[in-house]
């Protein structure tokens, strides 16, 4: 098992987006359980890349659309060039799984080609926040 520290960041639409960098390198999962629109997403996984994401699994509403936000937002931070190995940013979306799965997955499978990480945030895109039980969720996983 893979032993990280988790952090819960609830993120109401359109807030704004506190520091991570003393995170860099980590893993987020994003739970989406609210809507939000095209730009503001992108501002979000601009965000997610230069604070050190290098693995983002997304989950709940609309988490390709996260997914592929993510994917965009590295090629364009790296001038869409090769990347060294360490500076790679990974991301999966799991529409069609439980939550539970999705930590899971995080806990134990996945991995960086060439980075493991101290800190996972569960970024919670959320009006109303549930960090206790989504802590608890992580840990149990």
């Amino acid at each position: 098992m893979k032993t990280t520290k988790a952090h819960y960041i609830q993120l109401r639409p359109h807030a704004e987006l506190p520091d991570l960098k003393h995170l860099d390198p980590f893993m987020a999962i994003v739970v989406i359980d609210d809507d939000s629109d095209e730009m503001w997403r992108w501002d979000v996984a601009r965000w997610l890349v230069t604070s050190g994401c290098r693995f983002m699994l997304a989950w709940g509403k609309e988490c390709e659309s996260w997914r592929d936000a993510l994917d965009d937002a590295a090629d364009e931070a790296f001038d869409y060039d090769n990347v060294a190995p360490e500076q790679a940013v990974m991301g999966t979306a799991h529409e069609d799984e439980d939550l539970e799965e999705v930590f899971w997955f995080a806990r134990h499978r996945a991995s960086h080609p060439a980075l493991q990480f101290a800190d996972t945030v569960i970024l919670h895109v959320a009006a109303r926040g549930r960090g206790e039980e989504l802590l608890e969720q992580f840990a149990d996983a």
